[in-house]
């Protein structure tokens, strides 16, 4: 998916922003907030909700959400007095303001009407619309208590057909394919690594003797926004 606004073009499965034909440098928070932002356009997003999808289930001060929001502004030469993308709605949040031309990229990670799904030792989670999140805490969507494995160690984004791996600045790291990553898109047969767990990306249920995991999402108790 890509956004164009004004001379940029945030483009999420590249996981880069440019301006012409220049990339500009976001931190990966501040890419995500202002992703999010884009997708969500149509209304102000609140400052916990948004705080929640950064940092899921943890506690954050508020001035860290206003330092990503300043990363922004810098980045794409915007005004907080004045704004032309990014406005901030006092003591509630922030919205995306600027006209948006969204185009989809060809190929999702995803086949359409699949299930996609994890596989690791001999069971299957399936992965739901939105955000997925992998750990060892009782909350998190999808429970994996290894070694290595962080509270909140990652999440898998499944949006319109594309599913997206996202470390969420765990301690081991989070590897796809043998190599650590941030924020990676997912295919196929992917092999992901969180500590000493190893899991399987599928884009439909294997066929076999396989168990389907019970998440929190099932229950109605899903981390994330």
């Amino acid at each position: 998916m890509a956004y164009r606004f004004g001379r940029f073009v945030l483009d999420y499965d590249a996981r880069q922003l440019l301006l012409d034909a220049d990339e500009v440098h976001l931190t990966p928070k501040a890419f995500e907030l202002l992703a999010v932002l884009l997708r969500n356009r149509d209304r102000v997003m609140s400052k916990a909700e948004l705080q929640e999808f950064l940092w899921p289930s943890t506690f954050v001060e508020e001035t860290n959400l206003a330092g990503l929001v300043a990363e922004i502004r810098r980045a794409i030469g915007d005004s907080a007095t004045r704004p032309g993308f990014l406005r901030t709605a006092y003591r509630i949040g922030y919205r995306f303001v600027g006209e948006v031309v969204e185009t989809r990229a060809p190929g999702p990670a995803v086949p359409s009407g699949s299930r996609p799904c994890l596989v690791f030792e001999n069971r299957v989670a399936l992965l739901l619309e939105g955000h997925n999140i992998i750990g060892r805490a009782p909350d998190a969507t999808i429970q994996y208590d290894a070694a290595g494995v962080s509270r909140y160690h990652a999440r898998i984004l499944v949006f319109n057909g594309e599913a997206t791996l996202e470390d969420l600045e765990s301690k081991n790291g989070t590897y796809l394919q043998g190599t650590r990553i941030t924020s990676a898109r997912l295919s196929n047969g992917d092999e992901i690594r969180l500590g000493t767990a190893l899991l399987t990306f599928r884009t439909e249920p294997p066929i076999g003797p396989t168990e389907t995991v019970a998440t929190a999402a099932d229950d109605g108790s899903t981390s994330g926004s």
